[in-house]
Parts: C-alpha cells; sequence; structure tokens
C-alpha cells in the first residue's frame, strides 16, 4: 500500500544521522559574535508550522509500522466474537494475524489505516506542537523544569490534541472492527452508519418517563470522548514526563559521550530558557527514551482505553444501544471481571513500545532536518 510505503521511506530517512544542525537550512538559524547557534523563537509561525510538520511525519510512521498490531488490538478490546478465542495468549495475537490474513489477504491487516493515516496526521502534529508551546509557557527556567510542569505539558497537549480529531478516531476503529469479507463498509457508509446508529442510555431503574433522548447524529462521533479525554491525561503526561526525564538521563555528564551525537553546545540567545536545543542522542538512546515513555504511559492508561473501545463500537454489537462510560465500566466488570480491563494489554505492549519509541525518534530527527 502507497501509505506503508511512505512510512517505511520515512523511518529510512529518520534513521540516518543527520549532519551539523542548520547546514541544510541555513536560515533557520543565526549567529553570535562568537560563532554559536541561535534556533527561532518557538512561538513563531515559522516553527509551529516546521514542528507541526515534524510531528505528523512522526505519526504517520510510528503508525505504519504497528498497524497490524493495532488492528489485532482493536479485534480483541472490542470483544469482536470472531476473535474471542484467541485472547489470552501470545500464540493467540499470532492466529489472530493469520485468521485475518487467510479471511482477508495481506491488505486485511491494514483495514482501516488509511483513516487512521488522516487521523494520525493531524494528531501527531497538534499533539507534539501543542506541547512545545504549552512547555514554552509553563517552564521558562531551570528551576521550572518540575516534572509535574512536564507531567502538565504533555496531558494538556494530548487532551488539545484528542479534542480536534476524535471523530476521526472513531471512524478508524469500526473500520479496523469489521471482519466479515461481504459485509465491509467504506469510508463513507461507515459515516453514514455511524450517523444513523441510535439508541438509548441504558441505566439501571431508569423508566420511561425519566428515559434520556436518543444519541444520534453527530454525537455518534463522540463516543467514549469522555474517557478519552480522562485517559489522555495520564497517557500523554505520563509518556512526555518519561521521555523527557529519560532522555535527560541519557545526556547526563557520565553518559553523554556514550549516548549523544557531536552536535553544537545549546544557542545562546535572548529567546529565554525554551529556546535552548538539547544535544540530540544517538538512535538506540532516543529509542530508549520513547520505548520506556510507552511502556509507562500504556500501563498508566490503558484501562481507560478498553472503556473507550467498547464505547465507540457499542452500536456494531449488541443491541445496539449507546453506554456511558460508567454503564461500559460495569459492563466489562460484570462479564470478565478486574482482568477485563486489562485483555490485549499483552499486544498492547507490544504495540506501543515500538510505537512510541519510533515516534520521538522520527520526531526528534525530523526536527533537526528542519533546523528547529
Amino acid at each position: 500500500m502507497p501509505e506503508v510505503a511512505l512510512g517505511s521511506k520515512v523511518m529510512m530517512m529518520a534513521a540516518t544521522d543527520f549532519p551539523e544542525h542548520g547546514r541544510n537550512n541555513p536560515s533557520s538559524i543565526s549567529r553570535t559574535p562568537g560563532g554559536a547557534t541561535r534556533l527561532k523563537d518557538k512561538k513563531s509561525l515559522d516553527y509551529v508550522l516546521r514542528s507541526g510538520l515534524a510531528g505528523g511525519i512522526a505519526g504517520c510512521a510510528a503508525k505504519t509500522l504497528i498497524a497490524p498490531l493495532d488492528r489485532v488490538k482493536i479485534l480483541f478490546q472490542a470483544s469482536n466474537p470472531q476473535f474471542v478465542k484467541y485472547t489470552g495468549s501470545w500464540f493467540g495475537v499470532v492466529n489472530a494475524v493469520k485468521d485475518i490474513q487467510r479471511n482477508e489477504g495481506a491488505f486485511g491487516l491494514y483495514r482501516g489505516h488509511s483513516a487512521t493515516l488522516l487521523r494520525i496526521f493531524p494528531y501527531a502534529a497538534i499533539k507534539f506542537v501543542a506541547y512545545e508551546q504549552i512547555r514554552a509557557v509553563l517552564i521558562r527556567s531551570k528551576e521550572q523544569e518540575s516534572s509535574f510542569r512536564r507531567f502538565t505539558s504533555g496531558s494538556l497537549a494530548g487532551m488539545t490534541s484528542v479534542f480536534f480529531t476524535y471523530p476521526l478516531e472513531v471512524i478508524r476503529v469500526r473500520l479496523a472492527f469489521e471482519t466479515k469479507r461481504d459485509h465491509r463498509s467504506g469510508l463513507l457508509n461507515i459515516c453514514r452508519k455511524i450517523y444513523k446508529e441510535g439508541g438509548y442510555s441504558t441505566t439501571s431503574g431508569s423508566t420511561l418517563s425519566h428515559a434520556p433522548k436518543p444519541l444520534t447524529g453527530l454525537s455518534n462521533f463522540y463516543r467514549g470522548f469522555f474517557p478519552t479525554l480522562l485517559g489522555m491525561l495520564p497517557y500523554a503526561g505520563v509518556s512526555f514526563l518519561t521521555h523527557d526525564m529519560v532522555g535527560d538521563w541519557l545526556r547526563s555528564a557520565k553518559l553523554a559521550k556514550y549516548t549523544t551525537l557531536s552536535h553544537p553546545a545549546t544557542p545562546t540567545g535572548d529567546q529565554g530558557y525554551e529556546s535552548r536545543r538539547k544535544v540530540p542522542l544517538k538512535v538506540w538512546a532516543e529509542l530508549l527514551a520513547g520505548g520506556s515513555a510507552g511502556l509507562c504511559s500504556q500501563t498508566a492508561s490503558y484501562p481507560l482505553e478498553v472503556i473507550r473501545r467498547r464505547m465507540q463500537v457499542g452500536g456494531a454489537v449488541g443491541d445496539g444501544k449507546f453506554l456511558r462510560m460508567r454503564e461500559t465500566a460495569r459492563t466489562i466488570y460484570t462479564t470478565s471481571g478486574i482482568r477485563g480491563y486489562f485483555v490485549g494489554l499483552s499486544i498492547g505492549y507490544v504495540k506501543i513500545i515500538p510505537m512510541t519509541a519510533s515516534a520521538f525518534f522520527v520526531y526528534e530527527r525530523c526536527k533537526l532536518y528542519l533546523g528547529i
């Protein structure tokens, strides 16, 4: 598929250690009398556009890398009837992949991936831009470089990005959830189905006189939005916090000669603490920082992710009724117990660690290539 090839080419390009910062983009930096480099103001439109492009490319490359695992994880999380028998073991993941290949062909592993790329480019672009901008506001000096401020910057960045791109996520999940060859829906058909789906929130003890209004139309594209926001607080916050902390540790004086590239020292100038560029890490070190971020963030947010997936496919399973967050959580606990909140976590680790590692790696390398 074209998008798979694109993602592979981006990863190959990013794997190359770029030459000294600014050599490819001399107009993006200026020189002080002493010869030190000085970066652009992070609040400038040029910086925002460049960092957004870097973030979008990083997100697409990372998602392309793990698209087959993402498809299987969605089928497990949403308890697709055809794949329930495969849950609970590593061999189940392998058998699920074989099942998809046998019934849908190799491209079946990338079912819904086009919608993924349409969503992930703006999502990742907004997330990284928002983090850079929010961080620049909250952290203005080395003394303010605290875990809380880093966590808050990441959380707010994640919430900002998901607010603008959530409907595309719902469409992507529904495309990935479908498995029957003779009942597949295209992008437009899926949108129509979601828009027309109706149902009442089912709360115990409710009566017709107090029954809520049916949830239809555009509100269907925001099914699971609230647990997504809640889940984004620990996920994005822990992700950026862990990446920054591990990165700082790898850049420490004792490890720097083994972990960093031979790039110029941090630029000087009057643009503030957050305009200072950190020394770039070597490939393995950057992947380690990103992978650690993925491991910690996935663990912190996974139960809310399971609830969100169940809510997103609510109209496609069972009686088609839309369950709210509390009702969905209760249903999961009633049918599967505590383990139900962690179904598919093993494949989640296998997916999220390389995805987050490659996303941060490609983003940092693209920033170098784009001169920021």
